[in-house]
């Protein structure tokens, strides 16, 4: 399955619909939109072409952020988020980042841990659903 994944830069528009469809549904499009898309590093996951996953990638100096980080429900478990946190993480070393953070919700927490990330925050809410911000070293 995943031998026609590829991995490669896209628009930050081309983001937005897997961001709004999977993690924000109910709120308006622009909602998932981010102030300084235009400054990120914006890459899909394409399965036979179709862009089955996104995540936003954005540097400030040693320090970057991922955001934004979506797979479509009916690729997910399948190895498909793990190769694009990879390839991300890759990419933010290549960008000089030593470190890497994201806020997390925590229904995903296990997900992050198992890249050596840790909660460094208390829990807080973005409407209804629990985060905490979660940061490794690189």
């Amino acid at each position: 399955m995943t031998d026609t994944l590829s991995i490669r830069a896209i628009t930050p528009e081309q983001t937005y619909p897997l961001r709004h469809s999977v993690l924000w549904p109910d709120k308006p499009l622009d909602y998932v939109k981010v102030d300084n898309d235009s400054e990120g590093y914006h890459v899909g996951a394409f399965l036979h072409d179709d862009l089955v996953a996104v995540i936003s990638l954005f540097v400030d100096g040693q320090t970057a952020r991922f955001r934004k980080f979506a797979a479509s429900p009916a690729h997910q478990r399948r190895g498909i988020g793990t190769q694009l946190l990879n390839h991300t993480i890759a990419e933010a070393r290549r960008l000089g980042a030593t470190t890497l953070w994201c806020d997390a919700r925590l229904d995903a927490a296990d997900f992050y841990r198992r890249f050596g990330m840790k909660a460094v925050s208390d829990v807080f809410y973005k409407g209804p659903i629990p985060y905490a911000r979660f940061e490794m070293v690189l």
